[in-house]
C-alpha cells in the first residue's frame, strides 16, 4: 500500500489495509517480478556475461562508512524509518491512517533534527501540495455534478462484461500513466470504479487491484513518468551511461506490456 502514491490514495479512499495489498497486488507483483527477470536476462545476457568477465578493483571503491558524517543523526533516522515501516504495516490494527503516520514521522524528523527544521520546512514542495488540494476539490465537484457517473456508465456500456471492463481499466490506466502523472489519474478513477461497482454489481476490490496494477506499472514505460525512472536515468548518466528515450522505451515498453498482460490474466484467474 505504501509502495506507490496511487496505492496510498486507493487504500485510504476505499478502506484497504497494508495486508490487503500484500495478499492481492503483492502476489501479482511477485509473479510479474519473475517474468520481468526472465525478460531482462534474455535481452541483456550478453552484456551481463561481458561485464562479469571484467575484474573489479574493490580497493578503489569508497567505504560505506565514510558517507555517514553524523552517526547520531544516522541512528535516529534509522529508528524513525523503522518505526514508520512498523506503523504502516500495522495501521489496520492501530487504527492510524497512512496520512496520520506520515505526519507523525514528519514531526519526529523535525523534532530530532531541530537545527535544520526551518531548512526542511522550506524545502517542502508546497506547490505540489496545493496542486493536489485543488485536484481533490475538482474531482469532488465532478463527482457531485454527476460527470464521473456518466464516464462510468460509458465504460460499462462499451465493456459489455466484467472481463472487458477489467481489460479497459488496466490498459487505460497503464497507457495514461505512461505519459501523465498516475496520482491524479488514480484520484479521478476511484469514484468511477465505485460507480461501476454499484451500477453493474462488480466486486469493488477486484476493480481496485486492477486500477492499482495499471497505474503502478504504466509509469515504467517511459523515463519521465515515475520518480524512480528519473533518478535511475540521472544516476546512470552521471556515471557515464547515457540512457536516451529511444533506448529506454525500446527495452522497457515490451516489459511493461508483458507485466500488464500478465497482471490482467492473473486477475482473471484469481477473481473471475
Amino acid at each position: 500500500m505504501c509502495g506507490d502514491p496511487p496505492n496510498i490514495i486507493i487504500g485510504t479512499s476505499l478502506g484497504y489495509s497494508f495486508t490487503d495489498f500484500v495478499t492481492n497486488t503483492g502476489v501479482i507483483a511477485a509473479v510479474c517480478l519473475i517474468a520481468v527477470l526472465v525478460y531482462f536476462y534474455l535481452i541483456f545476457h550478453r552484456e551481463l556475461k561481458a561485464d562479469a568477465s571484467k575484474p573489479v578493483d574493490y580497493s578503489s571503491l569508497p567505504s560505506p562508512e565514510s558517507t555517514i558524517t553524523d552517526k547520531k543523526g544516522f541512528a535516529m533516522s534509522c529508528v524513525i524509518f523503522a518505526s514508520a515501516i512498523v506503523l504502516l504495516v500495522t495501521h489496520a490494527q492501530t487504527g492510524l491512517t497512512v496520512s496520520t503516520i506520515g505526519c507523525l514521522v514528519a514531526a519526529a524528523t523535525l523534532l530530532t533534527s531541530w537545527k535544520y527544521a526551518i531548512l526542511l520546512l522550506k524545502k517542502v514542495d508546497y506547490k505540489t501540495l496545493l496542486f493536489f488540494i485543488g485536484l481533490f476539490v475538482v474531482i469532488g465537484g465532478l463527482e457531485q455534478a454527476g460527470i464521473l457517473e456518466i464516464m462510468a456508465g460509458f465504460i460499462g456500456k462499451i465493456s459489455g462484461n466484467v472481463m472487458v471492463m477489467v481489460a479497459i481499466i488496466i490498459w487505460l490506466s497503464a497507457v495514461v500513466s505512461a505519459f501523465v502523472d498516475n496520482i491524479p489519474f488514480a484520484t479521478t478513477m476511484i469514484p468511477i470504479i465505485k460507480s461501476l461497482s454499484a451500477a453493474y454489481g462488480v466486486d469493488l476490490s477486484m476493480l481496485s487491484w486492477t486500477l492499482a496494477m495499471g497505474t503502478d506499472i504504466g509509469g515504467s514505460a517511459t523515463p519521465i513518468d515515475a520518480s524512480a525512472n528519473v533518478v535511475g536515468v540521472a544516476t546512470a548518466s552521471r556515471e557515464g551511461y547515457v540512457i536516451k528515450w529511444g533506448l529506454y522505451c525500446k527495452k522497457m515498453m515490451p516489459a511493461t506490456v508483458i507485466v500488464v498482460l500478465l497482471s490482467m490474466l492473473l486477475i482473471y484467474f484469481r477473481y473471475l
